[in-house]
């Protein structure tokens, strides 16, 4: 039986998640529609540009994304830890930058002085925002609506745009981050919107390595795109919140194997595998089809086995869906 997005997304097993999301509609989300003759391109600023707005205002971090013809990708890291160091007005701040919250709440965020009564009432409110403001399915409704809204009242039509709820997977581990970060970056490349990383528009890695191109240490964090969680390298417990990669490794594992992806076949490689593929113990082959598969190889949870198995009971699943996905792919 499908289970309730709050019985799937648990901070507690991981901060990492895959979204995706598709249009209702035949008309295209962006790019050209043969058939009618419109261009929709711009509405990919619209999708790169809400991304970039909302990461500012929720407490979490964009890892990849990639705004395709009919459909978008994200990858996210939630960071509720941060939600709870927001004073009350920094709080209603963000809210406002979403909604235009109430009437208490606009008169504090003016420096008006609130009764006591008055300000017992907005602490309650406060609260409330500040658990949506770190909240995954707040961040992707605040992201669809408006664009839904756009999209819409471009078209001069009203009803559903989106095909229906997010989808979304919860990566447990490094290897199910890598592999879904990698599939996302990718995705103009399958559908040969684009012949090489750098020339991918609308995607992360395009905004990385244009980023790396115009300094002399792209690896440091304060060089890379300021709105994207940054790649630390070996990551410890005492160094500040990033990706656990070296950047110019992830770089090297998304040409290595968009390459494979365009040739279709894997003696055309003939240098040894990025050293990060051979320190996460994955295999070339395994690795080829689990960028290409990765949305309909793994539905909810993606990671090792064991961590599978330790989420779903922290979850209160009897069975272990998709287990033998990720015993076959993540599991060494």
């Amino acid at each position: 039986m499908t289970k309730p997005r709050k019985a799937l997304v648990s901070l507690e097993m991981t901060p990492f998640y895959h979204c995706s999301v598709r249009c209702v509609r035949r008309a295209f989300l962006c790019g050209e529609d043969a058939e009618s003759g419109r261009s929709f391109e711009h509405r990919r600023g619209w999708i790169r540009d809400r991304l970039r707005e909302l990461a500012t205002l929720f407490a979490l971090d964009l890892c990849a994304y990639a705004v395709m013809s009919n459909h978008y990708h994200v990858v996210v890291r939630m960071d509720p830890e941060a939600a709870t160091q927001w004073t009350a007005l920094e709080v209603i701040q963000r809210w406002h930058g979403l909604f235009s919250g109430n009437p208490l709440s606009r008169r504090f965020a003016q420096g008006e002085v609130l009764s006591k009564a008055e300000w017992l009432i907005l602490d309650g409110l406060v609260t409330l925002w500040r658990s949506r403001l770190a909240d995954l399915s707040w961040f992707m409704r605040a992201m669809n609506e408006q664009i839904a809204r756009k999209a819409n009242a471009e078209d001069g039509c009203t009803g559903r745009f989106w095909e229906g709820r997010f989808k979304s997977q919860a990566l447990l581990d490094e290897k199910a981050i890598l592999a879904c970060m990698v599939y996302v970056d990718l995705n103009p490349i399958r559908a040969q919107l684009a012949d090489t990383p750098e020339e991918s528009d609308y995607t992360s890695v395009k905004e990385r390595i244009a980023a790396a191109i115009a300094t002399h240490t792209p690896e440091l964090p304060e060089q890379q795109p300021a709105h994207l969680l940054p790649f630390l390298g070996d990551l410890r417990l005492d160094m500040p919140s990033g990706l656990p990669y070296h950047l110019m490794d992830y770089l090297e594992v998304v040409e290595f194997t968009g390459r494979i992806l365009q040739e279709g076949k894997r003696g055309v490689i003939n240098h040894r595998l990025p050293p990060i593929l051979q320190r996460l113990g994955i295999e070339q082959e395994q690795w080829r089809y689990l960028t290409t598969r990765f949305e309909s190889l793994f539905k909810g949870l993606v990671g090792a086995a064991h961590r599978l198995k330790a989420a779903y009971r922290t979850l209160g699943y009897r069975r272990t869906p998709g287990w033998g996905a990720c015993h076959s792919y993540f599991s060494t």
